[in-house]
């Protein structure tokens, strides 16, 4: 149990002007590779366009950004068609000023609100036969309004492409989502004091998100769980006005967003001395985490084949397992992030059984969760290249059992 509540000063500062102007030249300066592995991509499956529409793709490859939850009400603007030597961004008369101020290097087509009237010209123009599209993320109802707008042109579902191609963080992501864990740290390290019986779940989830917006994000990188005593049970929730209980858990997840790159960050703490149960309950899933670590570690240091998140996600399930007095967590061990918080590669039981991608960021979240009784889960985002024999937490808010006043 740690001695010493952290302190916002512990952390790294807010990113200056200069590094977010250094990290928008990055992204000029990687979109042409980017590009060009796509169309590698497209050469080897036989289809002559790449049509796009996740918000983190299009930020990706052409500059394009929408706000959190934006897509809902952006229609088709930002979506996005890459040809053999063509970007085209399309939008309506609300995105066309951004488009072209962020989207220097693509075309810009304002189509209004009717793609389909404009597929067939947008398809001619790159000279495609074939299109490849994000199929897991286009409605039935729009493959089936652009089929018919050009029913010459062959859509061919293409999932997995950009979202394989983004797992691999170059310097400049890495130290996005670096920057956006020491935002997440310093508001979680100043919300501290304000942990106390009675105060409420809502109460406590507004002012960290207060924190974190002020302290250096643009954003939430998702709306704050913040859950108390039993509902800590919940994997998943939302806070509510349920008030911190005394000698009982408060399970905080959340995370920032800067400059684009998120980061995601889950920590238990007890709101008084915790029972004999719930120190051993943490020290199990701590243990779990670490566990999970260290073979990505022994495998790196040795070098030897990194495991694959199937194998990762065994031997963090393994530990609690052994243990025996508690069931092990249901969902997976962790995730990718970057652009977006869920991404590839995965460590879960149905992860694909391939050495984890590198140089990458992953979150590892192990958890244990009694209904009715309390929870405990500890998640953290991990740094791994492989080559450089780097395996690294970027998440620095301390690991150790902290109980804070109660």
């Amino acid at each position: 149990m740690t001695s010493r509540l952290p302190s916002p000063a512990d952390f790294a500062a807010a990113p200056s002007a200069d590094m977010r102007r250094r990290w928008l030249e990055a992204d000029r300066a990687h979109r042409p590779g980017r590009l060009a592995a796509l169309r590698d991509r497209m050469t080897e499956a036989g289809v002559g366009a790449y049509f796009g529409v996740r918000p983190e793709h299009m930020r990706w490859l052409t500059g394009f950004t929408l706000g959190p939850g934006e897509k809902t009400s952006a229609g088709h603007s930002g979506e996005f068609l890459v040809g053999p030597d063509s970007v085209t961004v399309v939008a309506d008369s609300r995105y066309t000023i951004q488009v072209r101020r962020e989207a220097r290097e693509s075309t810009l087509e304002e189509v209004g609100y009717d793609l389909p009237g404009a597929w067939s010209r947008l398809v001619a123009a790159t000279g495609a036969r074939r299109v490849a599209m994000e199929a897991a993320a286009i409605t039935h109802a729009d493959w089936a309004r652009l089929q018919a707008a050009a029913p010459d042109v062959e859509l061919v579902a293409a999932d997995g492409w950009l979202e394989a191609m983004r797992a691999l963080k170059t310097p400049d992501e890495v130290e996005r989502i670096a920057a956006a864990c020491a935002v997440a740290d310093r508001a979680l390290a100043a919300l501290l004091p304000d942990v106390r019986p009675g105060v409420t779940e809502a109460e406590l989830a507004l002012r960290l998100e207060w924190l974190i917006r002020t302290g250096g994000a643009e954003c939430l990188a998702f709306d704050v769980a913040c859950l108390a005593g039993p509902e800590a049970a919940l994997p998943h929730g939302s806070p509510g006005d349920r008030p911190v209980l005394a000698n009982a858990a408060l399970l905080l997840d959340f995370g920032a967003q800067v400059a684009g790159y998120r980061s995601d960050m889950t920590r238990t703490f007890f709101v008084g001395e915790p029972s004999a149960r719930d120190a051993a309950l943490y020290s199990v899933v701590l243990a779990s985490q670490q566990a999970a670590i260290d073979v990505i570690t022994t495998a790196v240091v040795a070098h030897a084949v990194i495991p694959d998140g199937r194998a990762v996600d065994e031997t963090a399930r393994a530990v609690i397992d052994r243990d025996g007095r508690w069931p092990a967590y249901g969902h997976g061990l962790g995730h990718g992030i970057g652009l977006a918080t869920h991404e590839e590669p995965r460590l879960s039981r149905s992860a694909p059984e391939t050495p984890l991608s590198s140089p990458t960021v992953f979150s590892v979240e192990p958890g244990i969760y009694l209904e009715g009784e309390t929870g405990v889960r500890i998640e953290d985002l991990v740094h791994l290249d492989a080559q450089a024999g780097v395996v690294a937490l970027l998440t620095k808010f301390p690991r150790d059992l902290i109980a804070l006043p109660g």
